[in-house]
């Protein structure tokens, strides 16, 4: 680098680059935040938590997040469909979950937090199946659970 002005243009070029990349840097982490959102469980009340027997009705290892359903009795004897939130499949395949663990019409005890609205919705804590096998809901223990076993 011989001249004043190919010095100039070199580090004018490296500015350039360096401005490109902090800028694709913190478009990339905007972008992102939505995508920690909807992780929260400020839907469901963490500090209630309700066990009910009941036959299952439906489940579905699906990204984001598995589901699964449920049909209770209440004290009145009215059935009600509960759906629980579980993790993605990939955690609960890990600790062994398999598509097929839990069938229609198989008899559960589900402990889980309620949603805070009253509908039939619930972030699951912990199933077991008739023959005493429990199963953790997979994850890791969140703000406001106590005593959370994964």
């Amino acid at each position: 680098m011989g001249s004043w002005t190919q010095r100039a243009r070199f580090w004018g070029t490296v500015k350039n680059r360096l401005l490109t990349l902090f800028a694709l840097i913190a478009g990339f982490l905007l972008i992102s935040i939505p995508l920690a959102a909807h992780h929260g469980q400020a839907a469901y009340d963490l500090t209630k938590k309700i066990t009910l027997k009941g036959t299952v009705t439906n489940f579905v290892l699906v990204n984001p997040h598995s589901i699964f359903s449920f049909d209770a009795t209440d004290d009145q004897g009215k059935v009600k469909n509960w759906t629980m939130e579980l993790s993605t499949p990939l955690m609960l395949m890990r600790i062994g979950w398999t598509k097929t663990i839990l069938k229609p019409g198989d008899v559960v005890t589900v402990t889980f937090s309620p949603a805070k609205n009253g509908a039939g919705l619930g972030y699951l804590d912990n199933v077991v199946l008739a023959d005493g096998t429990v199963l953790s809901r997979g994850g890791s223990s969140h703000v406001g659970e106590s005593g959370v076993n994964q």
